[in-house]
Order: structure tokens, then C-alpha cells, then sequence
């Protein structure tokens, strides 16, 4: 199978290979030799406790990003959380479509690596072993270079007694060497997302299928042209015609009307409504309170809420749009529901503080922000913003015990506030406040 000739490609192939693993090498040292961290919704499958989920799962993935290549019908810029429900069990009718998928994955590399020894086609009649055709010429097998003569547009004349030149001989690769290139497009830049090495945080990025794309557009075209060379009448030539050029059209009209979602923000986030609801309901409300529009919004974080309830981030969104419209009951009542599904949000810490401070409630308040502060700093979605949380968290309960005229108290907890600010964090109103104590405490 592995012919001299083809060795130019399989170096190829491998090198391609070898620089895919370097550059995950690569990446993965930057990351601290670990893994990449991201929640339990980002890939359900890979928080699932089932060995069994976690292999029907990610067997059948690949299956449906093919499906995406060959027919992509429904779009959207996020594919997490319950986009495609976990296969749990064998009976899922599903697996059928992951047996289809690998068993012509093989079939397709068996027959692109065949041998000389198959059957070949030169000028459209069938030959065996390269034997010569009907007519007498010698015919190459499609597994070796078919080689087409130019001659040199600088040959000399004759007249003048200099030789011409040597025909030049200009290598075209092989259909099984074309299919074999196309299916390393494929497969190769796509392997780092299937969780086979890690866990990979999101189910679905259409992202990832951009290089893989080229090799299966090239597949389809080595395959329309083999069905218009092997079609014998002019009439299933002119099918093959047409159906590719319809094929063309309405994958060009797709395209059109796929760009239109990427006009805004407000009209791609509607578009995965009916993928994943959750996540495109909240990011819709975040668009809709830029705008003010601000029961629309509300709306929204309710309807994203209803398909997925235990959203922190989206408890906590719902509650600030409350709070800022004076709702502070209903507000303390999500920021509360927000810090039961992720007990590591400060944010909503820093604010069910503020609300509970300004309705007197010190005490309570005080507790809040003294929680807030013991959080711990690992495994958080976002760092930066968590350590100015916290920071604002200190800062109102050293104001607290400054208001009750604990100023030694105050003074330690602004200094550890200091500390544990983020270098973005404006630290005036801090030294501000710390002035204010020792003036006080003096």
C-alpha cells in the first residue's frame, strides 16, 4: 500500500501530525501541564459519573459535527449545557448514526489505500493492473502520478541546428492520494476536540470545523467528479451537472441568510433560541437591559431561567436588573438562590450585603460580607472580577464597623482589603476610609 511514489504525501500527513502535537504540547505546558478548567455545563458528558454516557457521548459527537459539514441546517453560537442530550443508554437510536458514521470512515480509508492491484479507468474504459486499453496505449493506474507533458515555450528552432528541449513532466496526484490528503484535513486538526486527550470545555464549537471543512469540501468534489467520470450517458452526466450546481446555490443561499444572524448581537442570540434556550435566552437579556429595554429583559432572564433554574449567573443578572429598579426584595431573594448554585459567586455576596446594610439589617450584612471574604481563591470562573468582589466586600464591612465605631476593627479589615485588591481596583476610597479610622481612633 505504501508505494515509493506516495511517500511525499504520507510525509506530509505525518508532519501535519507531528506540528499538531507539538503546538497541543505546547499549549498544554502554558497551561501548567493541567488540563483546562470550565464549569459542569460547559460539557455535561464529561461531568457525567456513567462510563457509559461519557462513550455513547463522545463516539457520537464527531458524528453530528459530520452532520453539520454535510448538512448544515441549524446553527448556533453555543452548542453547551442540554444542546444535545446525553446518550445514556444503548438502546438510543442515536448509536445508529454513530455505526454509520465510523463504519464508512473506515470503509473510505480502506478503499483510498488500496493497492495497485484494483481496478483502474484510463480514458474512461475500465482496465486491470495498468494493462494496455482497447486501442493499444498504455495505461498508469490511478494510484500512480498521472503525468502531462508541456513543452517549453523556450525551445529553439530546428533550423538553427539546437536541440530542443526535454519534455517536462508535471506530476497530478492520484485520486486515492487526493482522498487520502482530504480525509488528514479532516480527522487530524478535529482530534484535539473530541476529549480523547482531555476534556474539552464546550459540547459543540462550530469553530473547530473551519480546517476540517476543507477536507470534506475537497471529499465532495473528488466524489462529484468520480460519479461524473464513471456516469456513461450524457444524461446522468448532466445530473451530476446540475445537482452539484444546485447543491452550490443553496448552500450559497445558507450562507446569505446565516450572515444575517451575525448582524448583531441581539439577532444571533434569538437565532440559538431554539438550541440551546438557556444560554441564548440570558445572553439576550444582557443586550435587551443594554438597551433599556428593561421588562423585555426581564422577560428573557425568566424564560432562560424556566428552561435551566439553577443559572447563577443568570439568578444573579435577574436579581441586579431588580435591584436596580428598587425591587430589593426580589432581588435579595435571587441574589440568595444565585449563592445556593455557586456558593463562590462574590458578586452576589457584595450585593445581598449592600441590600441588607441599607435596610438596617447590620448584623446580617455583616455576616454576608465577612463570607464573602473567606472565599476561597480556586477554581473560580473569573479571578479578577471574584478579587474585586471580595475587595468591595472588605471595603463595606470595615465602612459598617466604621459606622458602629469599631475603628480598630475597621483598620484590619481595610488593610487586608488592600492586599487582596486586583491591580484594576481604584484603592483611594480604601486609604480614604483608613485615613478616616485613625482620625477617629485617635
Amino acid at each position: 500500500i505504501f508505494q515509493r511514489k506516495n511517500f511525499t504525501l504520507f510525509f506530509s500527513i505525518g508532519l501535519l501530525t507531528s506540528w499538531g502535537t507539538a503546538l497541543l504540547g505546547v499549549r498544554l505546558y502554558w497551561m501548567g501541564n493541567k488540563p483546562p478548567s470550565f464549569s459542569n455545563s460547559d460539557n455535561p458528558a464529561a461531568d457525567s459519573d456513567s462510563l457509559l454516557t461519557r462513550t455513547l457521548t463522545f463516539f457520537y459527537l464527531p458524528t453530528k459535527n459530520l452532520w453539520l459539514l454535510l448538512c448544515p441546517d441549524t446553527l448556533s453560537f453555543d452548542w453547551s449545557m442540554d444542546a444535545v442530550p446525553l446518550l445514556k443508554a444503548v438502546s438510543d437510536w442515536r448509536n445508529l448514526h454513530t455505526v454509520a458514521f465510523y463504519a464508512g470512515l473506515l470503509l473510505l480509508a480502506y478503499f483510498s489505500l488500496k493497492g495497485s492491484s484494483n481496478e483502474r479507468e484510463c480514458n474512461g474504459k475500465t482496465v486491470m493492473n495498468g494493462k494496455q486499453n482497447a486501442n493499444g496505449h498504455n495505461c498508469h493506474s490511478e494510484v500512480e502520478y498521472k503525468t502531462l507533458e508541456v513543452k517549453s515555450s523556450f525551445a529553439s528552432k530546428e533550423e538553427n541546428g539546437i536541440k530542443k528541449h526535454e519534455m517536462r513532466k508535471l506530476q497530478l496526484p492520484s485520486t486515492e492520494n487526493i482522498v487520502i490528503l482530504s480525509l488528514s484535513l479532516l480527522i487530524v486538526p478535529f482530534v484535539p476536540a473530541t476529549n480523547l486527550f482531555f476534556y474539552v470545555g464546550f459540547v459543540i464549537a462550530e469553530r473547530v470545523l473551519y480546517v476540517p471543512s476543507m477536507g470534506f469540501c475537497l471529499l465532495v468534489t473528488v466524489g462529484v467528479r468520480a460519479l461524473y467520470v464513471k456516469a456513461q450517458k450524457r444524461f446522468l452526466k448532466n445530473l451530476v451537472f446540475c445537482s452539484t450546481a444546485a447543491l452550490i446555490l443553496f448552500y450559497g443561499l445558507k450562507t446569505v441568510v446565516r450572515n444575517g444572524d451575525w448582524q448583531n448581537e441581539e439577532m444571533l442570540y434569538r437565532s440559538g433560541i431554539k438550541v440551546n434556550p438557556a444560554k441564548a435566552w440570558g445572553n439576550l437579556g444582557n443586550v435587551l437591559k443594554s438597551q433599556s429595554k428593561i421588562s423585555e429583559a426581564e422577560s428573557a432572564y425568566r424564560n432562560a431561567l424556566y428552561y435551566r433554574s439553577n443559572m447563577a449567573d443568570m439568578l444573579y443578572n435577574l436579581g441586579l436588573l431588580l435591584q436596580e429598579n428598587s425591587r430589593f426584595s426580589e432581588a435579595l431573594h435571587y441574589y440568595k438562590l444565585a449563592i445556593g448554585s455557586r456558593p463562590t459567586l462574590a458578586s452576589a455576596y457584595l450585593n445581598t450585603g449592600i441590600i441588607l446594610m441599607n435596610q438596617g439589617k447590620t448584623e446580617e450584612a455583616r455576616r454576608t460580607f465577612l463570607k464573602c471574604s473567606e472565599i476561597p481563591d480556586e477554581n473560580l470562573k473569573d479571578p479578577h472580577a471574584h478579587k474585586s468582589s471580595v475587595t468591595s466586600c472588605l471595603y463595606n464591612l470595615g465602612k459598617l464597623f466604621h459606622e458602629q465605631g469599631h475603628y480598630e476593627d475597621a483598620l484590619v479589615v481595610y488593610k487586608e482589603a488592600i492586599q487582596k485588591m486586583p491591580r484594576q481596583f481604584a484603592p483611594q476610597s480604601l486609604y480614604n476610609m483608613m485615613g478616616k479610622c485613625t482620625v477617629s481612633a485617635s
